[in-house]
């Protein structure tokens, strides 16, 4: 187990004793990449509204929770998922990014970690990018590479078998190379997480590489 999963791991073991400090210690921890993925499913503007129904959620049948930092992760993002549905339904509309399964794409020129690629995920011209993924491809891209789920976990969360997650992060991570490369619209500042050309589709490539290690 990782340092920082261990450290977790602790953490959501004595918030679940009470320890109100331990809670706080999960929240930040896991919260900016929950964030991340309501806001594939709901939109930026009520992606904060739903996180926090979740987390009321998350709070009230942390006791019942068993496992490790993974499990907890994949848990978290369960109910973050069941919570944005049912905003979805309630409110009659499609999820906010289009339907299939994969992992997040790059951020500019010398990303080579999928930590750095965190901080593109909220950026809108990331957002953009991912949002021309079927659903499905733009999930398992967010939960794989921003929550930092495994396959199996992911699967889990989804619904589906890991084989195809696997192959929905496969094909989504080799699309976004290929968005990231043309994205070169005349006149258009690029953020530097929207930055096109050689490097960025670099940044991606590597990526992918990497998160494909267990696939």
């Amino acid at each position: 187990m990782q340092g920082d999963d261990a450290e977790l791991t602790v953490a959501v073991r004595a918030a679940q004793g009470g320890d109100e400090t331990a809670f706080r210690t999960v929240y930040r921890a896991v919260h900016p990449r929950l964030l991340g993925y309501v806001r594939t499913l709901v939109g930026e503007a009520d992606a904060e509204d739903v996180a926090s129904e979740a987390w009321l959620q998350i709070a009230r049948d942390l006791e019942r929770f068993t496992g490790d930092a993974d499990r907890f992760r994949g848990w978290a993002a369960r109910i973050a998922r069941n919570r944005a549905l049912d905003h979805i339904r309630m409110r009659g509309r499609r999820p906010a990014i289009g339907g299939d399964e994969s992992e997040l794409a790059g951020r500019a020129a010398d990303a080579d970690t999928a930590g750095e690629a965190l901080e593109a995920l909220g950026t809108g011209r990331t957002f953009a990018l991912i949002a021309q993924l079927p659903q499905d491809q733009a999930e398992a891209v967010v939960l794989r590479v921003v929550v930092g789920l495994d396959a199996k976990s992911a699967a889990g969360v989804l619904g589906k078998r890991p084989g195809a997650v696997r192959t929905a992060a496969h094909r989504g991570l080799r699309r976004l190379a290929e968005l990231v490369g043309g994205d070169t619209t005349p006149g258009q500042r690029q953020s530097p997480a929207g930055a096109s050309g050689p490097n960025a589709s670099a940044g991606v490539t590597q990526l992918r590489a990497r998160t494909q290690k267990d696939m």
